[in-house]
């Protein structure tokens, strides 16, 4: 688990259909943070949820969850993870706070029912031991929720593999006698993702796809990481560039089709 809106969109969903317990959740969370913070983005949201506003208080997980349930009260409802990064707005309500909220963090979480009202959760770090979760009321969810399919992005993860580790070989980062060894500086990103556990529900080809991207992400960190002390002209920096940008289109895609998956598995049982 890479972020703490695939945590509250897994556990949450898992939790909603009777699968884990509340404690399930919060420990889940807890991994992220030990506080949590919850607030409004607004007075209508506020007024709507019960949530503070302007400033949050310390109502830890079992606020989220609350506002989780009221919001997937209506039918058809869905629980999604949105991962945006450069030049990828796909799943973001086009022109609310939510949406900047979320590019801003590189995450966030809709829930509701598509082409309906919903709600929107962002978290933001405020320290290190805290997380503040923004709440929005999202007048309409988008339709297109993107879904890839789990076939589909299994096979891409497996392409995006054997793709990140050429992308080391071509930046001559393996056999390079450059400080710490890569693959140990991997294995170590790896392990940090470890930390972060799924509901043992979660169905065994989306475990793959989220292994297999955690793969490709460690990857893509320690080229990032040991890539400036290489790649000191800019054309050198474009290329690296270059390299990484598709990778990291590809895990965030997979990502999101493995946990929303889980979660349309979870609202649907």
């Amino acid at each position: 688990m890479t972020s703490p809106s695939a945590t509250l969109t897994v556990w949450a969903s898992s939790w909603l259909a009777g699968n884990s317990a509340p404690d399930d959740v919060i420990d889940a969370l807890h991994a992220w943070a030990p506080m949590h913070l919850a607030c409004a983005e607004d007075p209508v949201t506020a007024g709507r949820t019960g949530l503070p506003w302007p400033d949050p208080q310390d109502a830890g997980v079992t606020a989220l969850l609350q506002t989780m349930r009221r919001a997937v009260s209506q039918p058809e409802t869905e629980i999604r993870l949105v991962l945006p990064g450069p030049g990828d707005v796909r799943g973001l309500p086009a022109g609310t706070e939510f949406a900047s909220a979320a590019i801003s963090a590189g995450e966030g979480v809709l829930v509701g029912p598509p082409g309906r009202s919903g709600t929107g959760l962002v978290p933001h770090v405020e320290g290190p031991d805290v997380l503040r979760w923004t709440v929005s009321t999202i007048e309409r969810l988008p339709l297109d929720a993107h879904h890839t399919g789990l076939g589909e992005a299994e096979f891409t993860m497996r392409q995006a593999v054997r793709d990140a580790a050429a992308a080391l070989e071509a930046l001559h980062m393996l056999d390079s006698g450059f400080g710490a060894d890569p693959r140990a500086l991997i294995a170590d990103a790896l392990a940090q993702s470890a930390r972060h556990r799924y509901p043992t529900t979660i169905p065994p080809r989306a475990l793959r796809i989220l292994d297999s991207a955690d793969q490709v992400a460690a990857i893509l960190t320690v080229a990032e990481q040991m890539a400036p002390a290489r790649t000191v002209s800019a054309s050198g920096a474009a290329t690296l560039e270059d390299l990484l940008r598709p990778l990291r289109s590809a895990v965030r895609s997979a990502r999101t089709a493995a946990v929303n998956a889980c979660a349309r598995d979870g609202l649907t049982a």
